[in-house]
């Protein structure tokens, strides 16, 4: 704890500036600290976001190749592929998706994530974004090589 004797400031104006001072200072600190943190910019894969029932998702993206309780495979082509993730409750917990075949159909990582990954020199690159309000996290990820493959994976913080 800070204690400051206004005792110690020789005319009214000093103390007057010092207080009007400490409120600023501590006005911008809580200012600060419930500042809103930024929006996701990826919300949604094809309709399907966090949180839909099971049932929801499948009307959004149709028959999977591969269906189950806590997981649906979709093959949309040879270069295109999402697996849907659900948690006990039958809602989805979390969405990845990969763009294989050099990732042309893949969006720009900015638009997944607000701005550019770690790039590394083999070519690969890859981050991971948080968004504690919202209650997720959006990672892109691009793997070395010729004909990289993209994943971009969207999924629930569990507390």
């Amino acid at each position: 704890m800070f204690c400051v004797s206004l005792g110690l400031f020789p005319d009214r104006s000093a103390k007057f500036l010092f207080l009007v001072t400490i409120f600023l200072a501590v006005a911008g600190v809580a200012a600060y600290a419930q500042r809103d943190e930024v929006k996701p910019v990826f919300v949604e894969f094809k309709g399907v976001r966090l949180g839909m029932s099971a049932d929801e998702a499948r009307k959004k993206l149709g028959s999977p190749r591969e269906k189950g309780d806590d997981l649906d495979l979709y093959v949309f082509n040879e270069n295109e592929a999402v697996q849907i993730y659900y948690d006990k409750t039958k809602t989805v917990s979390a969405i990845s998706i990969d763009f294989m075949d050099g990732g042309a159909a893949a969006p720009a990582a900015k638009d997944i994530l607000g701005g550019e990954p770690e790039k590394h020199a083999d070519g690969s690159a890859y981050k991971l974004v948080r968004y504690p309000k919202a209650g997720y996290w959006v990672s892109y990820s691009k793997t070395a090589g010729n004909l990289p493959t993209i994943t971009i994976t969207m999924q629930k913080i569990e507390h």
